[in-house]
């Protein structure tokens, strides 16, 4: 699926193809929770780019996500896929062993999907842990459904909140709450 572009990795390195995913790399941008000592809570009926930063990074210069910190990462690869394939996004087992966490909740990948992927990046450990632009960090494999789905990811009423995204998203779930 990926030589007939079924299945479109872009940058894709065929060095990353392992025998059933394909490894993805950490971008370089990261958004960090830097306002925590405005707000007394995070409401998750309001929007959350306040809550937050973007960090760029320099090309072999370190990030050092700290202990029990969370940030919001970004796949240097772009991923687009067809109506029947789901991914799934797993994060790398050696980086897993080191304490970091590369999502919490966002592992699947709905059929449809086109952009970048963010990464719910936490490191558990009580040492801090670097993070390198380029770095193998996480890995998608792919699930084929026996039909279409009806809604792809991106259809006008789904209202998805992330197609197309370049950058490490904050959240948008406020956008859950309609009025």
């Amino acid at each position: 699926m990926l030589s007939s572009n079924a299945i479109a990795i872009d940058p894709l390195d065929l060095d990353r193809i392992q025998p059933s995913s394909v490894d993805l790399c950490l971008g370089n941008r990261i958004r960090v929770f830097t306002n925590n000592h405005r707000f007394a809570m995070v409401d998750v009926r309001a929007p959350a780019d306040d809550l937050t930063e973007m960090i760029e990074l320099e090309p072999d210069q370190p990030f050092i996500l700290h202990p029990h910190e969370f940030v919001l990462g970004i796949t240097h690869e772009r991923v687009r896929l067809p109506h029947d394939i789901v991914g799934r996004l797993e994060g790398k087992s050696s980086l897993g062993r080191l304490g970091l966490l590369i999502h919490s909740t966002a592992g699947f990948v709905d059929p449809g999907w086109s952009g970048r992927l963010t990464l719910e990046l936490a490191n558990i450990l009580n040492l801090p842990i670097t993070l390198y632009a380029g770095m193998p960090i996480a890995q998608i494999s792919f699930m084929r459904l026996t039909t279409e789905v009806d809604r792809p990811y991106g259809s006008a009423s789904l209202a998805s909140k992330y197609q197309g995204d370049e950058d490490p998203a904050p959240s948008r779930f406020h956008r859950n709450f309609r009025v």
